[in-house]
């Protein structure tokens, strides 16, 4: 892995980045740096936007009008890694958690679906963002992943494209070695991994899935795990073999090549 500043305060900034230009905070985002974190002008920070790549700054202005002077570019902008995330939705703090993990794992689109025994019906998408945010923020990650509108898996499903490999995790799959599974799977394939509610898949939803073209069925181990679990379980194995985690660059790319 590089050598990466992880002391600098990182932000996300929802504005163009360039050498010499300044960019207006909110409210909330100068509230943060000069309350929470107490940095006061001059200080300096690392601010990205998922398109422009990473660029020093620091901070001018009072905390009423706080700006941020950028300076000079630290990282050229990356490419995502074509991984979409599917699952079940859960509870406030477990999706939180959840949400930050997978784009933690690489993550480069966050698909919520309603399945049968989902135990959640409403899903807070801002919510998500924000978690999305902090965890790119947190992590150095210069892609924020797009957080899509729930769908119903059978809708999920009809829309998707039919070049995608769904890795569907499902507890009732044979217990064996989900590596060998995932062989099948091209490398470079674009994926989504689907994990379903703590009440699993329903039987008819199973078929659905088994029915459709380049679906790979794996079991994530002898164990019964939570649904947050599964999510880490599943993008670690899934990175490990088919993922951005054998290759020498971290299957990223700079938007020029």
């Amino acid at each position: 892995m590089p050598s990466y500043d992880f002391r600098t305060v990182r932000l996300y900034v929802d504005a163009p980045l360039a050498a010499g230009v300044g960019v207006a905070l909110d409210r909330a985002q100068a509230h943060y740096l000069a309350t929470v974190l107490r940095l006061k002008p001059g200080d300096a920070l690392l601010v990205f936007n998922g398109r422009d790549g990473e660029w020093r700054a620091s901070l001018t202005g009072g905390k009423r009008a706080a700006m941020l002077a950028v300076g000079e570019r630290t990282r050229e902008q990356t490419s995502a890694a074509d991984l979409h995330y599917a699952f079940a939705p859960l509870k406030a703090a477990r999706l939180d958690y959840m949400v930050q993990k997978a784009v933690e794992m690489g993550a480069a689109r966050l698909q919520p679906i309603f399945t049968r025994f989902c135990q959640v019906n409403r899903v807070n998408t801002a919510r998500m963002r924000a978690n999305v945010i902090e965890a790119a923020e947190q992590c150095g990650i210069l892609n924020i992943a797009e957080v899509a509108e729930p769908l119903s898996l059978p809708r999920f499903l009809g829309e998707a494209d039919a070049a995608r490999w769904i890795v569907f995790c499902d507890e009732a799959a044979a217990a064996e070695n989900p590596l060998t599974a995932l062989a099948a799977v091209p490398r470079g394939a674009p994926l989504a991994v689907l994990i379903g509610p703590e009440g699993g898949f329903a039987e008819d939803e199973r078929i659905a899935l088994s029915k459709r073209p380049h679906v790979v069925r794996i079991a994530l181990g002898p164990r019964i795990l939570r649904a947050d679990t599964a999510a880490v379980a599943a993008l670690t194995v899934v990175q490990a073999v088919r993922g951005d985690w054998g290759t020498d660059d971290g299957g990223q790319t700079t938007e020029d090549g």
